[in-house]
């Protein structure tokens, strides 16, 4: 039944109603600050790293397995649950009925877990991004608050959820309208009416927020590159085909590793997570020393030194960077694939780049980081929006979603399921599965039968 218009004034003039608003408020800006406690703590940790393979590059070959290891370690002991990137854990709470597991999924403890294993990652060289896990982080808080302030409903606890998610994006990259988007594309898939406001609100104030902080700044630096109409279909169609290709198979790839290798090796690697893990990291180390330690973290200077014309980027980086991650994902250690993706997309259209000498390479360079990373993550609008805001290049709008396009139709003919729906569903399977092994693990004690009781009848 709908509310009179005198009774809906009351109960927004309500304190009780304001309170409630004020601790969702607080819940935005508590995911911004974890995402810039984040982001300045996964800076230092790849800091640190950087300055160890400084003295000696050699010095990879054994920060790189024993890191490794010892996260699988800890994840496997101490962190069971923080696997993985973040954001299909996050849709996968999403589709779940059961609080208490949504509860395990989202749970605070997980949240600090995935910060400490990402930043051991990027501690450990591991071609990992932090956004992927804030996702998670900014979820979990929201989830909770959503618990504190008692939403029973739903609808609402998918709000709250989906608004810490897209609160993470928002704060993680600085870009608010991509944490909207992402809202919509990625985490719910639709735009529901009666939940936009509380997904719309958490966005604005994690971001004013994160600005508040951080200023105004863009990851990968401003440029002004633009491209003619009659010379950028060319550029658009390259970028979008080969960015496609590539990351279908990267995501093809990724789904498959998450199913588990199949035969004796499959076998091996699951009785042995740890020394894989070393192993893992021993290839990870090869590749950096190849690529002169530019395959190493986030990957995020290497993409802008392209963006800005650098000449200290390798033309093998883009491949190389996608190996990595790739050794690093295998791994089974926390961390998110955003922000390599975005580089090994930067790497790409700086060698496709080679080919089309009339366009400015900064042009191309994005629209590889498009196309690559819409070839991944099979999600053209919220892709554009990113790159578009996180290098400040409005100009290019039209290009960046025509090279969205290709590439979302290239990667689908290769990888038909997109890569964290794919990987939600699997985890959400295994903790099903799980769950259904505990509850058939429990045992109830049998009654006693009346003639085994010794006890006196009265």
């Amino acid at each position: 039944m709908a509310l009179s218009v005198k009774h809906r004034w009351r109960l927004q003039l309500s304190p009780r109603y304001w309170l409630r608003r004020m601790m969702f408020w607080a819940g935005a800006v508590l995911v911004a600050a974890f995402a810039i406690a984040f982001a300045h703590l996964a800076e230092q940790g790849s800091g640190l790293f950087h300055k160890a393979i400084t003295v000696s590059p050699w010095l990879a070959l054994v920060i790189c397995p024993a890191g490794l290891a010892g996260i699988v370690f800890l994840t496997r002991r101490v962190f069971p649950g923080t696997e993985g990137s973040g954001i299909p854990q996050s849709i996968a709470a999403l589709a779940m009925t059961d609080p208490a597991e949504r509860g395990k999924v989202l749970s605070l403890r997980i949240a600090f877990g995935k910060v400490l294993m990402t930043v051991l990652g990027l501690c450990a060289g591991a071609s990992v991004g932090r956004e992927g896990p804030t996702v998670q982080i900014g979820a979990a808080i929201m989830h909770s608050m959503g618990r504190i302030l008692r939403l029973h409903r739903p609808d609402m606890q998918r709000a709250v959820i989906i608004a810490g998610g897209a609160a993470g994006i928002s704060a993680a990259f600085n870009t608010p309208l991509a944490g909207i988007v992402f809202a919509i594309e990625e985490l719910s898939r639709s735009f529901e009416e009666r939940t936009s406001g509380t997904v719309l609100t958490a966005v604005i104030v994690s971001g004013l927020a994160s600005m508040a902080v951080l200023g105004n700044y863009t990851y990968f630096g401003r440029t002004n590159a633009n491209i003619a109409i009659e010379q950028g279909w060319r550029a658009v169609m390259l970028c979008g085909v080969f960015g496609g290709l590539l990351g279908g198979a990267f995501a093809r790839l990724l789904i498959q590793i998450s199913k588990g290798i199949p035969g004796t090796a499959g076998r091996w690697i699951k009785a042995h997570p740890v020394i894989f893990a070393a192993l893992c990291g021993l290839v990870m180390a090869g590749i950096g020393i190849v690529s002169g330690n530019n395959t190493y973290g986030t990957g995020y200077e290497q993409a802008r030194s392209l963006l800005e014309g650098g000449d200290n980027v390798p033309a093998s980086f883009g491949i190389l960077k996608l190996l990595a991650t790739l050794a690093s994902y295998a791994s089974g250690i926390p961390g998110g694939i955003f922000a390599p993706s975005l580089s090994v997309g930067a790497g790409l259209g700086a060698n496709l780049a080679q080919f089309m000498p009339m366009v400015p390479v900064g042009a191309m360079i994005i629209l590889g980081m498009t196309g690559y990373f819409v070839g991944v993550v099979q999600t053209p609008i919220t892709a554009v929006i990113i790159v578009m805001e996180m290098t400040e290049s409005p100009a290019m709008t039209l290009m960046l979603l025509a090279t969205a396009l290709i590439s979302f139709g290239i990667s689908r003919l290769i990888c038909p399921q997109p890569l964290y729906r794919a990987l939600s569903a699997r985890f959400l399977g295994l903790r099903l599965k799980g769950a259904a092994k505990s509850a058939a693990t429990i045992t109830v004690p049998r009654p006693t039968p009346p003639e085994a009781d010794d006890r006196p009848t009265p």
